[in-house]
């Protein structure tokens, strides 16, 4: 099983990496516009360096690791190498499989105008992931299309576990869900700048206060996800009455705390719904 990488920037990078996890650096290929980058990666995962044909030609998932501008122009240059393993041609010094899946994580095109760009039928399967799948910690979604088997499904799964937690949602959830999970990471870590900054303001040097920040945004998370409680009611297992945390929840909310972060997933997935 061959895992090609179109792409190795911040998502295509961290993908390589958790795939790498799981399989030899042999069934990995990486390609970039910018082949320095796709070397460095190569060291570290043990893989080979090659180019978006030869790609187009081997792997057994084709991950298209391109903004959504770049869509049109790569599979423009791939669709040919990709009609020819469908119909089982054999013009090069790869035995060609006809059989592949196509891996999209780029915000706003559904499978269906991938499948336009590319010319074909061909199985595509949608993901949108996020930063966090660099440290194995990340949230997955994916939504197969019309074609792709569940043995397929299953396959990539289990390569890519390395890469945090998936879960399958339908296509047309897909933009909401990457609003939350793949836009929340910004703003999470604008949460925990501001946090940073709060603490260093109280005086704490500002690396300590980074490290306090973050530990305790993953924590939390860790123990809502745990315990699978409320967030409202771990929220009031912090709140004592008359305390220090109540006060500071007050302040939130006079600032319209929870209303900007809705105003905030709501405009991203807005913009994603403008990417279409």
């Amino acid at each position: 099983m061959i895992f090609g990488f179109i792409g190795t920037g911040n998502m295509g990078g961290a993908l390589a990496k958790a795939a790498g996890m799981k399989l030899d650096g042999e069934g990995i290929l990486l390609a970039n516009r910018t082949p320095e980058k796709a070397q460095k990666l190569a060291e570290e995962l043990h893989a080979e360096v090659t180019d978006n044909l030869t790609i187009a030609e081997r792997a057994d998932y084709i991950f298209l690791g391109v903004k959504p501008q770049g869509m049109p122009a790569l599979l423009k240059e791939i669709g040919p190498v990709l009609a020819r393993r469908q119909e089982g041609q054999t013009p090069s010094p790869y035995e060609l499989r006809s059989r592949f899946v196509l891996v999209t994580m780029a915000a706003g095109l559904t499978i269906s105008r991938i499948q336009e760009l590319a010319g074909g039928s061909y199985p595509v399967l949608r993901v949108m992931p996020n930063t966090p799948a660099a440290v194995g910690a990340g949230m997955i979604l994916y939504s197969p299309g019309p074609g792709v088997t569940k043995r397929e499904v299953s396959l990539f799964l289990e390569a890519m576990s390395g890469a945090g937690r998936f879960s399958a949602v339908p296509e047309s959830m897909i933009d909401a869900g990457s609003a939350v999970a793949g836009c929340g990471p910004a703003f999470v870590d604008l949460f925990v700048e501001a946090l940073a900054d709060g603490g260093t303001a109280c005086g704490l040097p500002r690396a300590q206060a980074l490290e306090f920040a973050a530990q305790m945004v993953m924590g939390s998370a860790r123990l809502l996800l745990e315990t699978g409680k409320h967030p409202g009611e771990l929220k009031d297992a912090v709140c004592s009455p008359g305390g220090t945390t109540i006060q500071g929840v007050r302040k939130l909310e006079e600032g319209g705390f929870r209303g900007i972060v809705m105003n905030a997933v709501i405009a991203a997935y807005e913009k994603n719904a403008q990417l279409k």
